[in-house]
């Protein structure tokens, strides 16, 4: 098991960050394949983007009010 993985999204979890914004993290993260474009949304992006360059500390423009 990655731990770094584990840790960084159970932290964004534990500050509430938008769901769209962690999957597109671990997605990002995994070097999954995008989902298809109709369902794109911004934070999800935003969060792959981070993902995929192992970025830990930007997801707090994500946390839900």
């Amino acid at each position: 098991m990655n731990r770094f993985y584990y840790d960084a999204v159970t932290q964004m979890e534990q500050a509430g960050v938008d769901d769209e914004y962690i999957q597109g993290w671990q997605c990002g993260f995994l070097q999954n394949p995008k989902r298809e474009e109709q369902r794109l949304t911004e934070a999800y992006e935003s969060g792959y983007t981070d993902g995929e360059e192992k970025n830990t500390g930007a997801y707090a423009d994500w946390v839900k009010a």
